[in-house]
């Protein structure tokens, strides 16, 4: 008999050498920026860098509110530039916020990197596991610990290589969020259900 207990359906392991294509959905990039991060606007006037992009289901949405947003990946996907974001040579301070979905066992290095090239702050959308690891808090969170972990109340389901309005998934997923220019300890806030009016029919669309 299959299990299919949630403990089981929330694992996703990915070869070494995957690209880790799980699309965004777009209303989950603008929850991020009506419920976790409102405050930190406006937004019109700052730059944003999306190094993750791959066919740039998270830069789109991010344009309706940045001014400037730079998007990339280390794979030609057809949207933004192809570059390695951990190798290519990034300016301390040189764009205002670093907002991605990030291949999952590369996550950590994204955010050493991100957090030295955003001058605002950073955003990374992540599994909720990813807090657990004790070497994740030993490298990251005990070091530059986040303002935000913002858990999402609704499922944000990922369909490796394309959007699907219609996936379902049982992994939980959050934004964890470094604003550099907040002094105070992190804090737990979570996001309300929105899809329904964050959803639009054309996200679907190639």
């Amino acid at each position: 008999m299959q299990n299919t207990s949630h403990a089981v359906m929330a694992q996703r392991v990915e070869a070494a050498d995957s690209l880790d294509n799980f699309p965004t959905p777009p209303w989950a990039t603008r929850a991020l920026l009506q419920h976790v991060i409102a405050d930190a606007g406006p937004f019109r006037k700052l730059s944003c860098l999306e190094p993750a992009c791959g066919a740039g289901h998270m830069a789109k949405p991010l344009k309706e509110f940045f001014g400037r947003v730079k998007a990339s990946d280390v794979h030609p996907y057809g949207y933004g530039s192809v570059a390695d974001f951990l190798t290519t040579p990034l300016e301390a301070g040189s764009v205002d916020w670093i907002i991605t979905n990030p291949p999952f066992r590369l996550a950590e290095d994204f955010i050493k990197r991100a957090l030295i090239g955003a001058r605002h702050g950073v955003a990374i959308l992540a599994r909720t596991v990813f807090i657990e690891s004790v070497g994740r808090y030993r490298e990251i969170f005990e070091q530059t610990p986040p303002t935000k972990f913002a858990q999402f109340t609704e499922r944000v389901p990922m369909v490796k290589g394309r959007l699907d309005r219609k996936a379902s998934t049982a992994t939980g997923y959050a934004w964890i969020v470094w604003e550099k220019k907040v002094k105070q300890p992190p804090r737990l806030v979570w996001v309300p259900p929105c899809r329904k009016i964050l959803e639009r029919a054309d996200d679907y669309r190639n």
